[in-house]
C-alpha cells in the first residue's frame, strides 16, 4: 500500500504492516527506556528531545493509560499558528492560554498544549484496530506545561514535550511521517 502525500512531500510505502519509512525519509524514534525522542534521517540524528511517556509504562490496550509501542504514522498535525501554551481539548483550541491561574482553577486537568501530532498505529493487532487502536485511544505527541517533568515517565499515555521542543518538531515533520515507539 502506498500513501501519497500532498505537494512536495515524499511518497512513503508500507513494508508489510511494519510501516517502516522509505530509505532517506525522516522518521521519529521514541525510546521509552531513555525517555528520548529523536528525529532521524538516513541513520543520522537530526534532533533529539527529552520527553515524558506514560507513568503506567508501555502497553497497547484501550483505557490502559500506557504508551503504545510499534510503528505509527502522524495522521494529523494540529495547532499550526497558535501561540505557545494554547490549550486544546478534544483537539480543538479552547481560547485559553495556560498559566498559573488556569492550573489552579483546573488542578487535575491533563494539559494538552501548543501543538498536537496525532498518531495512528500501522501494525494490525498490535496498535491498529480493535482494542489496541492508537488513533482511537487519542495518543498524541503534544506540548505540556513547562514545569512538568520530562525525561521520566509521567504522562497519561501520550508523549509529552516541552512547548518549544514540540513547536520545533512540528515544523520539521509532515503528516505521514513514521514514528517508531520502543523500549
Amino acid at each position: 500500500m502506498m500513501v501519497g502525500l500532498a505537494g512536495d512531500q515524499p511518497t512513503l510505502r508500507y513494508e508489510g504492516d511494519k510501516g517502516m519509512p522509505d530509505r532517506g525519509a525522516a522518521y521519529i524514534d521514541i525510546d521509552l527506556t531513555a525517555q528520548r525522542l529523536r528525529l532521524v534521517r538516513g541513520g543520522e540524528i537530526l534532533r533529539e528531545y527529552a520527553v515524558s511517556t506514560a507513568a503506567s509504562g508501555p502497553g497497547e490496550l484501550i483505557d490502559s493509560g500506557c504508551t503504545p509501542r510499534g510503528w505509527h504514522v502522524i495522521r494529523a498535525k494540529i495547532g499550526a499558528g497558535y501561540p505557545p501554551n494554547t490549550v486544546f481539548v478534544g483537539r480543538r483550541p479552547t481560547g485559553e492560554l495556560y498559566g498559573p491561574e488556569l492550573r489552579q482553577e483546573y488542578p487535575g486537568r491533563d494539559w494538552i498544549l501548543t501543538r498536537i501530532l496525532w498518531l495512528s498505529g500501522l501494525e494490525k493487532g498490535r496498535n491498529r484496530l480493535g482494542d489496541v487502536d492508537t488513533m482511537r485511544r487519542y495518543i498524541y505527541i503534544h506540548g505540556c506545561p513547562d514545569d512538568l517533568p520530562t525525561g521520566v515517565p509521567d504522562s497519561h499515555g501520550c508523549v509529552r514535550m516541552r512547548n518549544t521542543d514540540v513547536m520545533d518538531l512540528f515544523d520539521r515533520v509532515d503528516v505521514g511521517t513514521r514514528v517508531h515507539i520502543h523500549g
